[in-house]
């Protein structure tokens, strides 16, 4: 269980978003161990079944466990909408369900840096893969991932394992729900950022989280691309709509060399240009120069 500071002050609450869809009990169980050794810290814990009934679980989840349950599965920024209303706190901390913590201060620590400045909206930590695997490139919010990347403003977060500021998270209307899987954090950061937010990357903080491909998904290329063209229709200035749609299009065909898989992206790029992307909201040119500056400029 999280304990409270020794000196007897009121501990920090944060609130757990956690989502499963319960095809991975053992991994589900190790992250729920690690949450209930931080320290530091008084958890208010909310379990989603997402598409998957909890009272199935081969083992009893501990008493500060909250569950909820979705019959249907909801995705993946849905189900951590559904999660962050459901749990109480300042902070709210996105969990995947086979990720761990590897100390029992990892949570202390991220309210710690994120109190350091009231603009802080996030603190994305640095992931690592247990079993030593190299991290990947897209976990680190750097074009240059020498050294794990600098610490600082940046313009992504590791989106399964953050810890957020609840009000900077309601503000900005939290998650793109309709997304179902990619980009919603690309969305959401640049929303934060809009609105006068900032995102830390503190790499000093480790995560523990598997190196897995995201193409293991069935549905990856098709909303990959689909999605990378929401994010441009829902956020960008109009004549950077095309320069980034095309230059993704462009390195999409350099990095991918299988033709299905290809056709299957272009299939959903079409989608994307010809469905709705909800709502428009448009960030400022000060923005766009913010991310620039930050080492992203969002047509790329």
């Amino acid at each position: 269980m999280a304990q409270e500071p020794q000196t007897g002050a009121t501990p920090p609450r944060v609130g757990v978003v956690l989502m499963t869809m319960g095809n991975r009990p053992d991994d589900l169980e190790r992250a729920i161990s690690s949450l209930n050794q931080q320290r530091g810290v008084e958890l208010d814990i909310v379990l989603l079944g997402n598409g998957w009934n909890p009272a199935e679980n081969p083992w009893p989840f501990p008493a500060n466990v909250r569950t909820i349950h979705s019959p249907e599965n909801l995705g993946i920024p849905e189900g951590r909408n559904v999660g962050a209303r459901e749990a109480r706190g300042d902070y709210l901390f996105f969990y995947d369900d086979d990720a761990t913590l590897p100390t029992d201060h990892v949570l202390a620590a991220m309210v710690a840096e994120l109190e350091k400045r009231a603009d802080n909206a996030v603190i994305g930590p640095l992931g690592q893969d247990p079993t030593g695997k190299p991290t990947p490139r897209r976990w680190i919010p750097r074009l240059n991932v020498k050294n794990n990347g600098k610490p600082g403003p940046a313009t992504w977060f590791l989106e399964g394992i953050h810890l957020s500021r609840r009000t900077a998270f309601d503000q900005v209307g939290g998650w793109p729900g309709h997304f179902f899987y990619g980009h919603e954090g690309i969305d959401l950061a640049w929303r934060l950022i809009d609105a006068g937010w900032v995102i830390q990357y503190v790499p000093s903080i480790t995560v523990n989280h598997p190196a897995t491909s995201p193409a293991r998904h069935a549905v990856y290329y098709r909303m990959n691309a689909r999605n990378r063209v929401w994010v441009a229709k829902r956020n960008l200035p109009a004549p950077l709509v095309p320069l980034y749609i095309g230059n993704w299009a462009a390195i999409t065909l350099l990095r991918v060399k299988d033709k299905t898989a290809l056709k299957v992206w272009f299939a959903g790029l079409a989608e994307g240009l010809r469905t709705d992307a909800g709502e428009r909201h448009v960030m400022s040119w000060r923005t766009v120069a913010k991310l620039t500056r930050l080492g992203r400029p969002p047509v790329i």
